[in-house]
């Protein structure tokens, strides 16, 4: 039989808020990661990721870290596995990125509209 010891439940001390100092990003951030991102081409596809509407979400946080969520044109992308880790490399690149996660999803589904201008100029579909 199992006997269960009860534990001594650690005192801490709440921290008072102006003992919390906000990081803020560095400027220009946003704009240098999407640079960044540019430079990813699809191989199938001659535009770079970003302009292909294949970024889903972007999140910088105050810490370094940056949160990409990206997806594929199709599941069955060849280079699905390669994907994430160019993105994650070309986002660790930018000055003052600490590190970054980068999460590929499938839902919603990518579909041409999702396309930047830039893009769809790019392939001729506009």
């Amino acid at each position: 039989m199992f006997g269960f010891r009860k534990h001594a439940q650690a005192h801490v001390e709440p921290v008072e808020a102006q003992q919390v100092v906000p990081q803020r990003q560095p400027e220009g951030l946003r704009d240098r990661v999407i640079a960044a991102l540019r430079q990813v081409e699809d191989p199938e596809i001659p535009v770079n990721l970003y302009d292909l509407g294949l970024i889903y979400r972007l999140e910088l946080g105050a810490d370094g870290i940056v949160e990409v969520d990206m997806t594929l044109t199709s599941p069955g992308c060849p280079v699905a596995g390669g994907m994430p880790w160019l993105v994650t490399e070309a986002v660790k690149s930018v000055d003052g990125v600490h590190d970054a996660r980068v999460n590929l999803v499938w839902d919603p589904p990518w579909t041409q509209e999702r396309m930047s201008e830039e893009a769809l100029l790019q392939l001729g579909l506009l």
